[in-house]
């Protein structure tokens, strides 16, 4: 099992910044503890060793309160001077990769999947690239993505495009160094339109669907919802 993980928190949060204000949204509490910490429990509970954090705006709040370690795990940083975009993160985090793959996961979101179950369908597959996906009610605020029927993604659409129910990238990922050596990448640039939208037809994306929990904190709404059902979940 992979033992090291990358979270991407360097994001601006613009949505809630009218709630959490000056505050990196991975840090918006909920029943007032940070976000992050839920997520490093979540990680820790399937045997993830060490974290990096990719950090950028206001990072100094998020290595103030972790340092190098949090509850058993390990912490590093992986520190954006300059916004890198999303895809520019995980680049940068995996210089600090001491191993040859890791589980990524976006910020503000939680997706409770069996991390275990999403490692041996990306093995069975020789994946250098594997996504847990979500079907979810709307796709229009997320985007769309479209598989076959041997889980290989075969279109990412963007949002607004499509709506009604669907599936949807649940911000979970399986990646291995070998991918950033097989798709030459710049040092800034978007996971989503520079690496999904314009590789998906050359390069084998997996995406392999799960039903499990799942809730993206990035607007008021949402972040509100949090304070209640992480309650209910008994974190």
């Amino acid at each position: 099992m992979i033992t090291e993980a990358i979270i991407l928190a360097g994001g601006f949060g613009t949505r809630l910044q009218k709630v959490i204000q000056d505050t990196p949204k991975p840090m918006a509490l909920i029943n007032n503890r940070p976000f992050l910490e839920y997520q490093i429990n979540y990680l820790k509970s399937f045997g993830i060793k060490r974290i990096i954090l990719s950090v950028g705006y206001l990072s100094e709040q998020i290595i103030n309160h972790f340092h190098n370690s949090f509850n058993g795990v390990e912490i590093d940083y992986a520190i954006e001077k300059t916004p890198l975009g999303t895809g520019g993160g995980i680049k940068l985090a995996f210089e600090k990769l001491l191993t040859q793959e890791a589980i990524v996961v976006n910020g503000d979101t939680i997706f409770e999947i069996d991390l275990q179950d999403l490692y041996k369908k990306h093995k069975k597959n020789n994946s250098k690239f594997s996504l847990a996906l979500r079907l979810v009610d709307e796709v229009k605020r997320y985007g769309n993505v479209i598989i076959d029927d041997k889980n290989r993604i075969l279109k990412f659409a963007e949002k607004g495009v499509f709506s009604g129910k669907g599936i949807i990238n649940g911000g979970t990922y399986i990646i291995t160094k070998d991918f950033f050596k097989e798709i030459p990448l710049p040092n800034k640039f978007s996971l989503e339109t520079d690496v999904f939208e314009k590789f998906c037809s050359s390069f084998s994306f997996y995406g392999f669907k799960f039903e499990d929990y799942f809730l993206d904190i990035g607007i008021p709404e949402d972040y509100k919802k949090a304070q209640n059902e992480f309650t209910e979940l008994g974190y």
